[in-house]
């Protein structure tokens, strides 16, 4: 039995493209929904990464900016604690500065000069004394520059010429002086010095009669 066909094939094929059309776009749309669900879904867990990654920072920033401050509270410390240190150790070493200042004197005072008042202001020594010529003042400044372990910066303050009547009633030209020194400052305590067995330079001379 012959059948015959009487649509028009031409119809029939462009219902057919149609079809395929609009089944390729909703493929076409599935497919991108899904693609656009997937890079959601990657992009949602990066963020939640990157969020995660920026609190546990922001908690470690946290905890640095803890210890710096615990630092800079222990430096704080440390630092109070040498002032401490350094005060102890000055009064330690000032508290025999008298002993080592006249056993100083005792050895650089040179023959001839007779000394009549020590006074210590904190580090400044102010001498007054008598010599017999003004080369022996002269030498006992450069002992206190150049021979002392004690004693520095000397400075002539005044020397003045003055007669000074002997028991025999013989008038002697004798020089009148003044003078500052400097302790220096020794960072560690030595053992106190014996003391002199003579010091024949550093005595008040005897008053006229």
């Amino acid at each position: 039995m012959i059948l015959i066909n009487l649509l028009p094939h031409r119809e029939e094929k462009r219902r057919q493209r149609k079809r395929a059309y609009f089944a390729s776009l909703a493929a076409c749309a599935m497919a991108g929904a899904v693609i656009v669900a997937i890079w959601y879904t990657v992009l949602g867990q990066m963020t939640a990464d990157q969020e995660s990654r920026n609190a546990f920072l922001q908690a470690e920033i946290t905890r640095l900016d803890s210890q710096i401050k615990d630092i800079a509270t222990l430096r704080s410390e440390i630092e109070a604690l040498n002032a401490r240190k350094k005060a102890v150790e000055d009064l330690q070493n000032d508290r025999n500065v008298p002993v080592y200042l006249l056993n100083e004197l005792v050895q650089q005072t040179p023959e001839g000069v007779f000394l009549t008042s020590i006074r210590q202001t904190g580090q400044i020594v102010s001498i007054t004394g008598v010599a017999q010529t003004n080369e022996r003042v002269s030498e006992f400044l450069r002992n206190a520059l150049y021979n002392s372990t004690w004693l520095e910066k000397p400075d002539l303050v005044e020397i003045r010429a003055s007669n000074v009547t002997t028991g025999t009633r013989d008038q002697r030209r004798l020089f009148d002086f003044s003078m500052r020194v400097t302790i220096k400052r020794q960072r560690t305590a030595a053992p106190a010095p014996a003391p002199a067995t003579s010091a024949p330079a550093v005595s008040t001379p005897a008053k006229a009669s």
